[in-house]
């Protein structure tokens, strides 16, 4: 049994008993001054493509009332909770290859840390913006370290991020395509990365024990998963597509809720040919209730499939966002006990409840999940 005085970091995969586990803070969060990754563009919310600043205060305090409910709710049940630190996000920040005239935040510590077994690894990612973001862990980081002698902490290379990672005009002449236009280009991976460097988001990795399952993305590059494949040598590393034309991470796409279940996103169907894995080894493919909102919250970058941004504490128990009747009442006939999280005030500051957090414990072992594997994939 976990020493409750101590970090043990351990995690293989997303539904094995939680025990420790990272909440993220919205405190200070920007919205981003535009760099070659990404232009938001709210005019109708007082940020038009050019403007930057934090978010109002108001949407702030609401996102951390949530965010503390979350946590206190999690403490509830016995589960470890650890916060990051918060930095000045509103600070111009550089490289030798760059200017980049503010940061972002530190709400969603998925898209910044990748747990494997007791594997912690840092990932800066492909936002100039959010670079520095991993030095709000690192207070964590460094304290796990002390108390885990058996912690492996690792940092992916950095990438420079310089001009050459990116496609020069990408929105600008993404904007002016036809649907049709767009979904060719993201069919063929043309999205605004280049392949100069490995780049990847954690958030794109699904874990099912011995596999990884990696998205290519707006933010994951092929680069990044040929890196993924050769640190993660004793695993089996596979790419999954799905019909999207900007994709951003795996989480609220394809996410697996306990052996033999996998919940996927039917506005974004999958690769018939990639579902062949999960098929020949008898694995349940369920297709998402459909979200209680028509549209995402206000200054969120997040889509409406939040919906199915759940977090497992264990194969029988899910927390699943308050207002997402439909996915509770799904997920409840699924068998699980479902817990229900107010947490639509957060989604503007980087996600759902799983983007929220990233599991240092979990019960369980490296498992091989998918023993019947599938050539080519």
């Amino acid at each position: 049994m976990q020493d409750r005085k101590k970090t043990v970091t351990n995690s293989w995969n997303g539904w094995d008993p939680l025990k420790h586990v990272i909440v993220g803070r919205a405190d200070g969060t920007m919205v981003q001054a535009p760099e070659l990754a990404i232009e938001q563009d709210w005019p109708d919310y007082g940020f038009p493509r050019g403007k930057y600043g934090h978010y109002p205060k108001e949407m702030e305090e609401k996102a951390n009332e949530q965010l503390d409910n979350f946590a206190k709710i999690l403490e509830s049940r016995g589960i470890r909770v650890d916060r990051p630190t918060p930095i000045d996000f509103s600070q111009t920040v550089k490289t030798p290859d760059w200017n980049q005239e503010s940061m972002f935040g530190c709400m969603p510590p998925r898209d910044i840390i990748f747990i494997l077994g007791n594997q912690i690894l840092e990932s800066t990612g492909s936002y100039r913006s959010r670079w520095f973001e991993y030095l709000c862990y690192r207070p964590l980081l460094e304290q796990y370290f002390e108390e885990d002698p058996n912690m492996r902490w690792e940092a992916a290379p950095k990438p420079r991020l310089a001009d050459l990672t990116y496609k020069k005009n990408f929105w600008k002449e993404w904007r002016t395509l036809r649907k049709e236009e767009q979904m060719e280009r993201a069919k063929n991976r043309d999205w605004v990365l280049t392949e100069v460097e490995p780049v990847f988001a954690p958030a794109d990795i699904a874990r099912f024990g011995k596999d990884l399952i990696v998205q290519p993305s707006t933010v994951t590059n092929m680069a990044g998963v040929d890196w993924l494949r050769r640190h993660f040598s004793e695993h089996r590393v596979h790419v999954m597509n799905f019909k999207e034309t900007l994709p951003v991470h795996i989480d609220a796409t394809w996410v697996p809720l306990r052996p033999g279940l996998v919940l996927y996103n039917v506005g974004r169907p999958f690769v018939p040919a990639q579902a062949k894995l999960f098929e020949v080894n008898d694995w349940e493919i369920v297709e998402c209730a459909t979200p209680a909102h028509e549209v995402s919250a206000p200054l969120s970058f997040c889509s409406i499939w939040l919906a199915m941004n759940v977090l497992s504490l264990d194969p029988k128990t899910i927390c699943v966002e308050a207002q997402e009747t439909a996915q509770m009442e799904q997920l409840n006939k699924l068998g699980f006990e479902v817990i229900p999280v107010p947490f639509w005030d957060v989604s503007p500051f980087g996600g759902g409840l799983h983007c929220a957090t990233a599991d240092v414990y979990r019960e369980g072992s490296c498992e091989d999940y998918l023993p019947k594997q599938v050539k080519d994939f």
